[in-house]
Protein backbone atom coordinates (compact mmCIF):
# COMPACT_ATOMS: atom_id res chain seq x y z
CA UNK A 1 0.00 0.00 0.00
CA UNK A 2 1.28 3.98 -0.72
CA UNK A 3 2.20 5.60 1.80
CA UNK A 4 1.23 9.26 -0.13
CA UNK A 5 0.37 12.05 1.42
CA UNK A 6 -3.41 12.48 0.75
CA UNK A 7 -6.35 10.75 1.85
CA UNK A 8 -9.27 10.32 -0.29
CA UNK A 9 -12.83 9.96 1.65
CA UNK A 10 -16.32 9.10 0.25
CA UNK A 11 -17.74 12.48 1.39
CA UNK A 12 -15.64 13.95 -1.39
CA UNK A 13 -12.82 15.28 1.33
CA UNK A 14 -9.26 15.18 0.29
CA UNK A 15 -7.21 15.38 3.29
CA UNK A 16 -3.11 16.06 2.69
CA UNK A 17 -1.16 15.61 5.46
CA UNK A 18 1.81 19.14 5.00
CA UNK A 19 4.79 17.61 6.50
CA UNK A 20 4.73 14.56 3.98
CA UNK A 21 7.71 14.88 1.20
CA UNK A 22 5.50 14.38 -1.34
CA UNK A 23 2.99 17.25 -0.37
CA UNK A 24 4.20 19.81 -1.71
CA UNK A 25 4.16 17.98 -5.85
CA UNK A 26 0.77 16.98 -4.31
CA UNK A 27 -0.86 19.96 -3.56
CA UNK A 28 0.25 21.06 -7.32
CA UNK A 29 -1.06 18.17 -8.95
CA UNK A 30 -4.87 18.34 -7.18
CA UNK A 31 -4.59 22.40 -7.48
CA UNK A 32 -6.58 22.43 -11.03
CA UNK A 33 -9.55 20.27 -10.10
CA UNK A 34 -9.79 20.32 -5.53
CA UNK A 35 -11.22 23.39 -3.73
CA UNK A 36 -8.94 24.30 -0.62
CA UNK A 37 -11.03 24.47 2.32
CA UNK A 38 -8.89 24.31 5.35
CA UNK A 39 -5.26 24.61 5.26
CA UNK A 40 -4.15 25.10 9.46
CA UNK A 41 -0.69 23.84 10.79
CA UNK A 42 -0.65 20.17 9.88
CA UNK A 43 -3.66 18.74 7.86
CA UNK A 44 -5.07 20.65 4.91
CA UNK A 45 -8.57 19.96 3.77
CA UNK A 46 -9.85 20.22 -0.20
CA UNK A 47 -13.10 19.46 -1.48
CA UNK A 48 -14.06 18.08 -4.86
CA UNK A 49 -17.45 19.92 -5.94
CA UNK A 50 -19.10 19.93 -9.50
CA UNK A 51 -17.59 23.02 -10.18
CA UNK A 52 -14.28 22.76 -9.53
CA UNK A 53 -14.00 19.83 -11.50
CA UNK A 54 -15.78 21.57 -14.83
CA UNK A 55 -13.26 24.21 -13.93
CA UNK A 56 -10.79 21.39 -14.37
CA UNK A 57 -12.34 20.69 -17.48
CA UNK A 58 -12.35 23.83 -19.49
CA UNK A 59 -9.02 24.26 -18.25
CA UNK A 60 -7.94 21.24 -20.21
CA UNK A 61 -7.60 18.46 -17.68
CA UNK A 62 -9.81 15.06 -18.04
CA UNK A 63 -11.51 12.48 -15.58
CA UNK A 64 -8.38 10.08 -16.14
CA UNK A 65 -5.61 12.59 -15.72
CA UNK A 66 -7.66 13.26 -12.35
CA UNK A 67 -8.03 9.99 -11.25
CA UNK A 68 -4.40 9.22 -11.93
CA UNK A 69 -3.65 12.03 -9.56
CA UNK A 70 -5.98 10.67 -6.65
CA UNK A 71 -4.77 7.18 -7.45
CA UNK A 72 -0.96 7.93 -7.46
CA UNK A 73 -0.87 10.04 -4.09
CA UNK A 74 -4.26 8.61 -2.01
CA UNK A 75 -2.75 6.33 0.98
CA UNK A 76 -5.55 4.58 1.12
CA UNK A 77 -7.66 2.43 -1.84
CA UNK A 78 -9.73 5.30 -3.28
CA UNK A 79 -13.04 5.10 -2.53
CA UNK A 80 -14.55 3.60 -6.22
CA UNK A 81 -17.95 5.04 -5.73
CA UNK A 82 -15.81 8.77 -5.99
CA UNK A 83 -14.43 7.65 -8.93
CA UNK A 84 -16.82 6.74 -10.94
CA UNK A 85 -18.87 10.03 -9.35
CA UNK A 86 -15.62 12.25 -10.59
CA UNK A 87 -15.90 10.58 -14.63
CA UNK A 88 -19.83 11.33 -14.44
CA UNK A 89 -19.27 14.71 -13.08
CA UNK A 90 -16.57 15.49 -15.66
CA UNK A 91 -18.40 13.62 -18.57
CA UNK A 92 -21.21 16.79 -18.33
CA UNK A 93 -19.41 18.99 -19.27
CA UNK A 94 -19.16 19.91 -22.92
CA UNK A 95 -21.83 18.17 -24.10
CA UNK A 96 -23.50 21.11 -24.85
CA UNK A 97 -20.99 23.70 -26.72
CA UNK A 98 -21.59 27.21 -27.83
CA UNK A 99 -19.78 27.44 -31.46
CA UNK A 100 -20.16 29.50 -34.43
CA UNK A 101 -22.12 28.23 -37.05
CA UNK A 102 -21.47 29.52 -41.01
CA UNK A 103 -25.16 30.70 -41.58
CA UNK A 104 -27.01 30.83 -38.16
CA UNK A 105 -24.01 32.53 -36.27
CA UNK A 106 -24.41 31.53 -32.66
CA UNK A 107 -25.76 28.31 -31.77
CA UNK A 108 -25.96 25.53 -29.53
CA UNK A 109 -24.79 22.01 -30.32
CA UNK A 110 -25.13 18.70 -28.60
CA UNK A 111 -23.54 15.67 -28.67
CA UNK A 112 -26.34 13.90 -26.68
CA UNK A 113 -29.51 14.60 -27.75
CA UNK A 114 -31.20 13.74 -24.27
CA UNK A 115 -29.32 16.79 -22.54
CA UNK A 116 -29.42 19.10 -25.41
CA UNK A 117 -33.82 18.27 -25.06
CA UNK A 118 -33.98 18.73 -21.21
CA UNK A 119 -32.55 21.93 -21.69
CA UNK A 120 -34.72 23.49 -24.30
CA UNK A 121 -37.79 21.66 -22.42
CA UNK A 122 -36.66 24.25 -19.00
CA UNK A 123 -38.71 27.77 -18.52
CA UNK A 124 -34.99 28.73 -17.76
CA UNK A 125 -34.08 28.55 -20.96
CA UNK A 126 -37.13 30.37 -22.81
CA UNK A 127 -36.35 33.31 -24.48
CA UNK A 128 -32.47 32.78 -24.58
CA UNK A 129 -32.35 30.05 -27.58
CA UNK A 130 -34.00 30.69 -31.34
CA UNK A 131 -35.38 28.27 -33.78
CA UNK A 132 -34.31 24.58 -33.60
CA UNK A 133 -31.84 23.87 -36.76
CA UNK A 134 -31.87 19.95 -36.14
CA UNK A 135 -32.09 17.57 -33.63
CA UNK A 136 -28.50 18.51 -32.43
CA UNK A 137 -28.34 22.35 -33.00
CA UNK A 138 -30.30 25.17 -31.73
CA UNK A 139 -29.67 28.96 -32.23
CA UNK A 140 -28.41 31.24 -29.55
CA UNK A 141 -29.48 34.69 -29.37
CA UNK A 142 -25.86 36.20 -29.40
CA UNK A 143 -27.03 39.21 -26.52
CA UNK A 144 -28.11 35.89 -24.59
CA UNK A 145 -24.95 33.91 -24.67
CA UNK A 146 -23.57 34.68 -20.66
CA UNK A 147 -26.72 34.41 -19.38
CA UNK A 148 -27.18 30.69 -21.30
CA UNK A 149 -24.21 29.71 -19.91
CA UNK A 150 -25.05 30.95 -16.48
CA UNK A 151 -28.55 28.70 -16.84
CA UNK A 152 -26.42 25.36 -18.17
CA UNK A 153 -24.38 25.50 -15.04
CA UNK A 154 -27.01 25.75 -12.63
CA UNK A 155 -28.99 23.04 -14.82
CA UNK A 156 -26.09 20.60 -14.02
CA UNK A 157 -24.86 20.45 -17.42
CA UNK A 158 -22.21 23.42 -18.00
CA UNK A 159 -21.76 24.74 -21.61
CA UNK A 160 -18.06 24.57 -23.08
CA UNK A 161 -17.79 27.98 -25.39
CA UNK A 162 -15.78 27.41 -28.18
CA UNK A 163 -17.28 30.25 -30.23
CA UNK A 164 -14.09 31.96 -30.11
CA UNK A 165 -13.41 35.62 -29.64
CA UNK A 166 -13.18 38.20 -31.84
CA UNK A 167 -9.61 40.44 -31.82
CA UNK A 168 -11.14 43.67 -31.41
CA UNK A 169 -9.33 46.99 -32.22
CA UNK A 170 -5.89 46.38 -32.31
CA UNK A 171 -3.36 48.67 -30.59
CA UNK A 172 0.27 48.69 -29.62
CA UNK A 173 0.66 47.90 -26.06
CA UNK A 174 3.91 46.75 -24.58
CA UNK A 175 5.74 45.93 -21.22
CA UNK A 176 8.18 48.82 -20.13
CA UNK A 177 12.13 47.40 -19.95
CA UNK A 178 13.89 50.00 -17.88
CA UNK A 179 13.83 49.27 -14.19
CA UNK A 180 11.82 46.26 -13.16
CA UNK A 181 10.34 42.99 -14.69
CA UNK A 182 7.82 40.27 -14.22
CA UNK A 183 8.16 37.47 -11.62
CA UNK A 184 8.04 34.23 -12.10
CA UNK A 185 4.42 33.73 -10.56
CA UNK A 186 3.63 36.73 -12.48
CA UNK A 187 4.34 35.61 -15.74
CA UNK A 188 3.15 32.32 -15.23
CA UNK A 189 -0.60 34.07 -14.01
CA UNK A 190 -0.26 36.41 -17.79
CA UNK A 191 0.81 32.99 -19.83
CA UNK A 192 -1.91 30.42 -18.48
CA UNK A 193 -4.66 33.25 -18.43
CA UNK A 194 -3.36 33.81 -22.55
CA UNK A 195 -3.28 30.46 -23.55
CA UNK A 196 -7.03 29.64 -22.05
CA UNK A 197 -7.88 32.67 -23.49
CA UNK A 198 -10.47 34.32 -21.01
CA UNK A 199 -10.87 33.49 -16.98
CA UNK A 200 -9.73 34.16 -12.95
CA UNK A 201 -5.97 34.79 -11.58
CA UNK A 202 -6.34 35.05 -8.16
CA UNK A 203 -3.28 36.16 -6.49
CA UNK A 204 -3.12 37.69 -2.89
CA UNK A 205 -3.43 40.90 -2.26
CA UNK A 206 0.18 42.83 -2.95
CA UNK A 207 1.07 40.20 -5.31
CA UNK A 208 0.79 42.45 -7.91
CA UNK A 209 -2.21 41.57 -9.91
CA UNK A 210 -2.22 45.06 -11.69
CA UNK A 211 1.28 43.71 -12.73
CA UNK A 212 -0.82 40.70 -14.03
CA UNK A 213 -3.08 42.68 -15.87
CA UNK A 214 -0.38 44.91 -17.83
CA UNK A 215 1.54 41.33 -19.04
CA UNK A 216 -2.53 40.49 -20.61
CA UNK A 217 -2.83 43.64 -22.45
CA UNK A 218 0.87 43.22 -23.73
CA UNK A 219 -0.14 40.29 -25.14
CA UNK A 220 -3.82 41.05 -26.59
CA UNK A 221 -1.92 44.05 -28.29
CA UNK A 222 -5.56 45.61 -28.15
CA UNK A 223 -8.17 48.55 -26.99
CA UNK A 224 -8.80 47.27 -22.97
CA UNK A 225 -11.51 48.22 -21.30
CA UNK A 226 -10.86 47.89 -17.43
CA UNK A 227 -13.79 47.61 -14.75
CA UNK A 228 -12.70 48.45 -10.89
CA UNK A 229 -14.23 49.50 -7.22
CA UNK A 230 -13.49 53.33 -7.24
CA UNK A 231 -12.09 56.01 -8.91
CA UNK A 232 -9.05 55.82 -6.88
CA UNK A 233 -8.05 51.89 -7.46
CA UNK A 234 -8.80 53.75 -11.28
CA UNK A 235 -6.27 56.15 -10.94
CA UNK A 236 -4.07 53.95 -9.28
CA UNK A 237 -3.93 51.21 -12.36
CA UNK A 238 -4.07 53.98 -14.79
CA UNK A 239 -0.14 55.48 -13.27
CA UNK A 240 0.67 51.68 -12.95
CA UNK A 241 0.33 50.96 -16.80
CA UNK A 242 2.28 54.76 -17.41
CA UNK A 243 4.75 53.05 -15.27
CA UNK A 244 4.93 49.72 -16.67
CA UNK A 245 4.03 49.87 -20.22
CA UNK A 246 4.47 51.67 -23.17
CA UNK A 247 0.98 53.61 -22.68
CA UNK A 248 1.11 57.32 -22.26
CA UNK A 249 -1.41 58.77 -19.94
CA UNK A 250 -2.81 60.23 -23.16
CA UNK A 251 -3.83 56.62 -24.45
CA UNK A 252 -5.40 55.64 -20.84
CA UNK A 253 -9.15 57.06 -20.37
CA UNK A 254 -10.99 57.18 -16.87
CA UNK A 255 -14.70 56.87 -16.96
CA UNK A 256 -16.37 57.29 -13.32
CA UNK A 257 -18.62 59.46 -11.68
CA UNK A 258 -16.51 62.55 -12.20
CA UNK A 259 -14.88 62.11 -16.04
CA UNK A 260 -16.22 60.68 -19.16
CA UNK A 261 -13.24 59.76 -21.32
CA UNK A 262 -12.81 56.84 -23.78
CA UNK A 263 -9.62 56.22 -25.00
CA UNK A 264 -8.03 52.84 -26.34
CA UNK A 265 -7.55 51.94 -23.10
CA UNK A 266 -10.46 53.00 -20.58
CA UNK A 267 -10.85 52.50 -16.50
CA UNK A 268 -14.13 52.44 -15.62
CA UNK A 269 -15.70 51.90 -12.31
CA UNK A 270 -18.46 49.22 -11.48
CA UNK A 271 -20.84 52.13 -9.72
CA UNK A 272 -21.37 54.43 -12.96
CA UNK A 273 -21.62 51.53 -14.96
CA UNK A 274 -24.72 50.23 -12.85
CA UNK A 275 -25.86 53.85 -12.53
CA UNK A 276 -29.70 53.88 -13.65
CA UNK A 277 -31.63 57.05 -14.62
CA UNK A 278 -35.63 56.33 -15.13
CA UNK A 279 -35.27 52.85 -15.67
CA UNK A 280 -32.25 52.60 -18.07
CA UNK A 281 -28.44 52.29 -17.62
CA UNK A 282 -27.64 55.41 -19.51
CA UNK A 283 -23.65 54.12 -19.26
CA UNK A 284 -23.84 51.07 -21.22
CA UNK A 285 -22.81 52.83 -24.31
CA UNK A 286 -19.38 52.54 -22.70
CA UNK A 287 -19.65 48.59 -23.86
CA UNK A 288 -19.96 49.32 -27.76
CA UNK A 289 -18.15 52.49 -27.66
CA UNK A 290 -14.93 50.77 -28.91
CA UNK A 291 -14.06 47.12 -30.73
CA UNK A 292 -12.60 46.48 -27.05
CA UNK A 293 -9.89 43.10 -27.79
CA UNK A 294 -9.69 42.42 -23.71
CA UNK A 295 -11.76 43.10 -20.83
CA UNK A 296 -10.27 43.24 -17.51
CA UNK A 297 -12.73 43.08 -14.29
CA UNK A 298 -10.59 43.88 -11.05
CA UNK A 299 -11.94 42.21 -7.53
CA UNK A 300 -13.97 40.09 -9.68
CA UNK A 301 -15.33 38.12 -6.48
CA UNK A 302 -17.29 41.88 -6.11
CA UNK A 303 -19.13 41.63 -9.53
CA UNK A 304 -22.24 43.57 -8.33
CA UNK A 305 -25.27 41.21 -9.91
CA UNK A 306 -26.39 44.07 -12.43
CA UNK A 307 -22.49 43.67 -14.13
CA UNK A 308 -23.42 39.87 -14.27
CA UNK A 309 -26.15 41.09 -16.93
CA UNK A 310 -25.17 43.62 -18.55
CA UNK A 311 -21.75 42.46 -19.90
CA UNK A 312 -23.34 39.36 -21.34
CA UNK A 313 -22.61 40.85 -25.09
CA UNK A 314 -18.94 41.11 -23.67
CA UNK A 315 -18.34 37.18 -24.44
CA UNK A 316 -17.30 37.98 -27.77
CA UNK A 317 -14.46 39.61 -26.08
CA UNK A 318 -11.38 38.02 -23.95
CA UNK A 319 -12.23 38.53 -20.56
CA UNK A 320 -9.82 38.60 -17.40
CA UNK A 321 -10.87 38.46 -14.00
CA UNK A 322 -8.20 39.30 -10.84
CA UNK A 323 -9.11 38.79 -7.53
CA UNK A 324 -7.44 38.06 -3.84
CA UNK A 325 -10.22 35.54 -3.13
CA UNK A 326 -13.05 33.82 -4.79
CA UNK A 327 -14.83 33.70 -1.89
CA UNK A 328 -18.78 35.15 -2.17
CA UNK A 329 -20.76 34.80 0.73
CA UNK A 330 -23.91 34.93 -1.51
CA UNK A 331 -22.31 31.35 -2.68
CA UNK A 332 -22.35 32.68 -6.69
CA UNK A 333 -18.52 31.76 -7.69
CA UNK A 334 -20.57 29.37 -10.67
CA UNK A 335 -21.05 33.01 -11.94
CA UNK A 336 -18.26 34.01 -12.48
CA UNK A 337 -16.79 31.00 -13.63
CA UNK A 338 -19.74 31.07 -16.33
CA UNK A 339 -19.08 34.52 -17.46
CA UNK A 340 -15.71 35.48 -17.19
CA UNK A 341 -14.19 31.54 -17.61
CA UNK A 342 -12.56 29.07 -15.09
CA UNK A 343 -9.47 29.84 -12.68
CA UNK A 344 -6.66 29.77 -14.74
CA UNK A 345 -4.21 30.45 -11.85
CA UNK A 346 -3.77 30.59 -8.14
CA UNK A 347 -1.46 31.32 -5.85
CA UNK A 348 -1.30 30.05 -2.24
CA UNK A 349 -0.24 32.97 -0.05
CA UNK A 350 2.01 31.37 2.32
CA UNK A 351 4.24 30.01 -0.82
CA UNK A 352 4.26 33.41 -2.10
CA UNK A 353 5.76 34.80 1.04
CA UNK A 354 7.81 31.66 1.78
CA UNK A 355 9.21 33.32 -1.27
CA UNK A 356 10.08 36.87 0.37
CA UNK A 357 7.18 38.22 -2.44
CA UNK A 358 4.52 39.30 -0.06
CA UNK A 359 5.74 40.28 3.59
CA UNK A 360 4.97 37.75 6.66
CA UNK A 361 1.93 38.38 8.66
CA UNK A 362 1.49 38.03 12.45
CA UNK A 363 -2.42 37.99 13.19
CA UNK A 364 -4.11 38.82 16.53
CA UNK A 365 -7.69 38.01 17.62
CA UNK A 366 -7.77 40.80 20.74
CA UNK A 367 -10.38 39.27 23.61
CA UNK A 368 -12.43 42.42 24.89
CA UNK A 369 -14.41 41.85 28.17
CA UNK A 370 -17.18 44.16 28.18
CA UNK A 371 -18.06 45.88 30.93
CA UNK A 372 -21.39 44.86 33.30
CA UNK A 373 -23.05 47.84 31.74
CA UNK A 374 -22.44 47.26 28.48
CA UNK A 375 -23.16 43.18 28.98
CA UNK A 376 -26.73 44.30 30.59
CA UNK A 377 -27.06 46.44 27.56
CA UNK A 378 -26.41 43.57 25.00
CA UNK A 379 -28.06 41.03 27.03
CA UNK A 380 -31.46 42.49 26.75
CA UNK A 381 -30.93 44.28 23.37
CA UNK A 382 -33.07 43.10 19.82
CA UNK A 383 -31.55 40.50 18.13
CA UNK A 384 -30.74 42.49 14.91
CA UNK A 385 -28.67 45.28 17.15
CA UNK A 386 -26.57 43.17 19.02
CA UNK A 387 -23.99 43.24 16.59
CA UNK A 388 -23.59 46.39 16.23
CA UNK A 389 -23.52 47.10 20.20
CA UNK A 390 -21.04 44.75 20.36
CA UNK A 391 -18.80 45.87 17.65
CA UNK A 392 -19.44 49.63 18.66
CA UNK A 393 -18.82 48.99 22.43
CA UNK A 394 -16.73 51.81 24.32
CA UNK A 395 -14.23 48.84 25.61
CA UNK A 396 -13.35 47.98 22.75
CA UNK A 397 -12.60 51.39 21.61
CA UNK A 398 -10.11 52.22 24.29
CA UNK A 399 -8.22 48.98 23.69
CA UNK A 400 -8.04 50.06 19.74
CA UNK A 401 -6.48 53.42 21.06
CA UNK A 402 -4.19 51.85 23.49
CA UNK A 403 -2.83 49.24 20.49
CA UNK A 404 -2.25 52.50 18.48
CA UNK A 405 -0.16 54.00 21.04
CA UNK A 406 1.83 50.69 21.51
CA UNK A 407 2.70 50.64 17.37
CA UNK A 408 3.41 54.83 17.67
CA UNK A 409 5.51 55.54 14.89
CA UNK A 410 5.14 52.45 13.04
CA UNK A 411 2.29 53.20 9.52
CA UNK A 412 -1.09 52.19 11.50
CA UNK A 413 -4.62 51.60 9.33
CA UNK A 414 -7.44 52.05 11.83
CA UNK A 415 -10.46 49.86 9.99
CA UNK A 416 -14.21 49.31 10.91
CA UNK A 417 -17.25 48.99 9.66
CA UNK A 418 -19.43 51.99 11.76
CA UNK A 419 -19.06 55.00 10.71
CA UNK A 420 -19.76 57.15 14.24
CA UNK A 421 -17.57 54.40 15.89
CA UNK A 422 -14.77 55.84 13.43
CA UNK A 423 -15.56 59.52 14.08
CA UNK A 424 -15.07 58.74 17.57
CA UNK A 425 -11.64 57.06 16.85
CA UNK A 426 -10.04 59.32 14.62
CA UNK A 427 -10.97 62.47 16.84
CA UNK A 428 -9.50 60.76 20.54
CA UNK A 429 -6.41 59.13 17.90
CA UNK A 430 -6.03 62.90 16.80
CA UNK A 431 -5.87 61.19 12.94
CA UNK A 432 -7.44 61.89 9.86
CA UNK A 433 -10.61 59.57 8.68
CA UNK A 434 -11.36 58.51 5.10
CA UNK A 435 -15.06 57.35 4.94
CA UNK A 436 -17.57 57.46 2.35
CA UNK A 437 -18.32 61.13 2.19
CA UNK A 438 -14.85 61.85 1.64
CA UNK A 439 -13.88 63.12 -1.71
CA UNK A 440 -11.83 61.29 -4.11
CA UNK A 441 -8.84 63.95 -4.11
CA UNK A 442 -9.07 63.96 -0.45
CA UNK A 443 -9.10 60.71 -0.25
CA UNK A 444 -6.03 60.74 -3.21
CA UNK A 445 -4.27 62.98 -1.25
CA UNK A 446 -4.29 61.55 2.46
CA UNK A 447 -3.22 57.83 0.78
CA UNK A 448 -0.39 59.69 -0.60
CA UNK A 449 0.78 61.29 2.49
CA UNK A 450 0.79 58.29 4.34
CA UNK A 451 2.61 56.49 1.22
CA UNK A 452 5.17 58.91 1.73
CA UNK A 453 5.42 58.94 5.63
CA UNK A 454 4.18 62.22 6.01
CA UNK A 455 1.27 60.87 8.45
CA UNK A 456 1.54 57.08 9.78
CA UNK A 457 -2.45 56.78 11.27
CA UNK A 458 -5.03 56.57 9.05
CA UNK A 459 -8.65 55.58 10.17
CA UNK A 460 -10.42 53.99 7.12
CA UNK A 461 -13.86 52.32 6.84
CA UNK A 462 -14.98 49.95 4.50
CA UNK A 463 -14.11 52.07 1.38
CA UNK A 464 -10.46 51.14 2.06
CA UNK A 465 -11.29 46.99 1.30
CA UNK A 466 -10.45 47.23 -1.92
CA UNK A 467 -7.92 47.87 -4.52
CA UNK A 468 -6.05 50.26 -2.27
CA UNK A 469 -2.37 50.58 -2.40
CA UNK A 470 -0.49 51.39 0.70
CA UNK A 471 2.60 49.00 0.49
CA UNK A 472 4.51 50.87 3.71
CA UNK A 473 1.91 49.79 6.34
CA UNK A 474 3.00 47.89 8.50
CA UNK A 475 -0.09 47.16 11.61
CA UNK A 476 -3.73 46.83 10.97
CA UNK A 477 -6.25 47.37 13.77
CA UNK A 478 -9.68 45.95 12.79
CA UNK A 479 -12.32 47.49 15.35
CA UNK A 480 -15.43 46.20 13.28
CA UNK A 481 -16.33 44.56 10.20
CA UNK A 482 -19.38 43.01 7.48
CA UNK A 483 -20.50 40.20 9.96
CA UNK A 484 -18.80 37.46 8.84
CA UNK A 485 -17.34 38.42 5.68
CA UNK A 486 -13.98 36.26 4.87
CA UNK A 487 -13.00 37.82 1.77
CA UNK A 488 -13.60 41.55 3.58
CA UNK A 489 -10.86 39.66 6.42
CA UNK A 490 -8.55 38.96 3.73
CA UNK A 491 -8.96 41.80 1.69
CA UNK A 492 -8.01 43.90 5.11
CA UNK A 493 -4.75 41.90 5.71
CA UNK A 494 -3.90 42.67 2.41
CA UNK A 495 -3.81 46.14 3.06
CA UNK A 496 -0.82 45.07 4.98
CA UNK A 497 1.02 42.31 2.57
CA UNK A 498 3.12 44.96 0.54
CA UNK A 499 6.96 43.61 1.01
CA UNK A 500 8.78 45.56 3.38
CA UNK A 501 12.29 46.85 2.39
CA UNK A 502 13.70 45.67 6.32
CA UNK A 503 11.82 42.04 5.86
CA UNK A 504 9.31 43.63 9.08
CA UNK A 505 6.49 41.42 10.14
CA UNK A 506 3.19 43.10 9.42
CA UNK A 507 0.60 42.44 12.51
CA UNK A 508 -3.03 42.36 11.90
CA UNK A 509 -4.94 42.60 15.30
CA UNK A 510 -8.80 41.73 15.16
CA UNK A 511 -9.97 43.50 18.32
CA UNK A 512 -13.36 41.40 19.40
CA UNK A 513 -15.96 41.46 22.04
CA UNK A 514 -15.88 38.16 24.10
CA UNK A 515 -19.40 36.11 24.75
CA UNK A 516 -21.35 38.00 22.00
CA UNK A 517 -22.34 37.86 18.23
CA UNK A 518 -18.99 39.61 17.82
CA UNK A 519 -17.06 36.92 18.54
CA UNK A 520 -19.26 34.43 16.19
CA UNK A 521 -18.58 36.44 13.33
CA UNK A 522 -14.97 36.92 14.27
CA UNK A 523 -14.53 33.34 14.02
CA UNK A 524 -16.38 32.67 10.68
CA UNK A 525 -14.50 35.91 9.47
CA UNK A 526 -11.41 33.95 9.90
CA UNK A 527 -11.41 31.08 7.78
CA UNK A 528 -10.32 31.84 4.57
CA UNK A 529 -7.11 33.42 6.38
CA UNK A 530 -6.74 29.97 8.25
CA UNK A 531 -7.63 28.02 4.85
CA UNK A 532 -4.49 29.96 3.71
CA UNK A 533 -2.19 28.92 6.53
CA UNK A 534 -2.55 32.16 8.76
CA UNK A 535 -3.09 31.27 12.38
CA UNK A 536 -4.02 33.89 14.69
CA UNK A 537 -3.31 33.87 18.44
CA UNK A 538 -5.74 34.93 20.68
CA UNK A 539 -4.85 36.87 23.49
CA UNK A 540 -6.68 39.20 26.13
CA UNK A 541 -6.76 42.73 25.75
CA UNK A 542 -4.65 43.15 28.88
CA UNK A 543 -1.73 40.70 27.19
CA UNK A 544 -2.03 42.36 23.79
CA UNK A 545 -1.41 46.03 24.99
Amino acid sequence: MSQGPLVVQSDRTLLLEVDHPDAPACRIAIAPFAELERAPEHIHTYRLTPLGLWNARAAGHDAEQVVDVLLTYSRYPVPSSLLVDVADTMDRYGRLRIEKHPTHGLVLVSTDRAVLTEVTKSARVKGLLGAKIDDDTVVVHPSERGHLKQVLLKLGWPAEDLAGYVDGEAHAIDLAEQGWHLRPYQKEAAESFWHGGSGVVVLPCGAGKTVVGAASMAAAKATTLILVTNTVSARQWKDELVRRTSLTADEIGEYSGARKEIRPVTIATYQVITTKRGGIHPHLELFDARDWGLIIYDEVHLLPAPVFRMTADLQARRRLGLTATLVREDGREGDVFSLIGPKRYDAPWKDLEQQGYIAPADCVEVRVTLTDEERMTYAIAEEDVKYRLASTAESKTEVVVDLVNKHRGQPTLVIGQYVDQLDDLAERLGAPLIKGETTVRQREKLYEQFRSGEIDLLVVSKVANFSIDLPSAQVAIQVSGAFGSRQEEAQRLGRLLRPKGSGTTARFYAVVARDTVDADFAQHRQRFLAEQGYAYRILDAADAV
